[in-house]
């Protein structure tokens, strides 16, 4: 009997559900922080989307594939690039919000601010995918962010009181798409 239903000679396939990414997570009291001003920025704007859950914040470096199952040889190469990168920990200020404007509800973000660090680290860590094989997952544009809720409605960039922290970690994070589950695989402390 066969594994799937279908017609002779239809491959049925499984839908891509597993996102791969390299993230920057935000520690509790900063993901607070974040969660607060996006609060504000919903009563000030109108706003109905609800924010994101606190252990959803992060920031996106490298997006590595949505897949139908994780793939053990972009984990394992992954895990070879996350292991080989030497950075002391960096602060980050982010200092801006906006929507993003694409397909679908736009993501509300913080951005801005002092990220050179976060960027170098960014491309350091590029550097050391392409070295394991991962070299057309490095994102070439980098635009740090924070995206903190979806809605309808856009809203157009404006300053805020800024939100800090010091990125102490990266992480290899599984994402179930249409789940809103993040599910950290492996991480690694920054050293220097």
């Amino acid at each position: 009997m066969p594994d799937q239903l279908g017609f002779p000679g239809m491959d049925i396939e499984a839908p891509a559900v597993d996102k791969l990414l390299l993230v920057i997570s935000l520690d509790a009291n900063t993901a607070e922080q974040a969660l607060d001003l996006a609060r504000r920025e919903r009563r000030e704007h109108g706003l109905t989307g609800q924010p994101l859950l606190a252990s959803r914040l992060h920031v996106t470096l490298h997006h590595l594939g949505t897949y139908a199952g994780l793939p053990r040889d972009v984990v394992a190469k992954a895990l070879q690039a996350g292991a080989a990168v030497a950075m002391a920990p960096f602060d980050v200020s982010m200092d801006r919000v906006m929507s993003y404007r694409n397909r679908g509800k736009p993501p509300l973000v913080l951005c801005g601010g002092q990220v050179s660090a976060l960027k170098t680290f960014q491309r350091a860590l590029g550097l050391e995918m392409a070295r394991a094989g991962l070299g057309k997952w490095v994102e070439s544009s980098f635009t740090p962010h924070v995206t903190l809720l979806y809605d309808n409605k856009s809203v157009d960039e404006h300053a805020v009181d800024p939100i800090g922290w010091t990125v102490r970690e990266f992480v290899l994070l599984h994402s179930v798409v249409g789940e809103t589950l993040h599910i950290p695989l492996h991480s690694w402390p920054l050293r220097g």
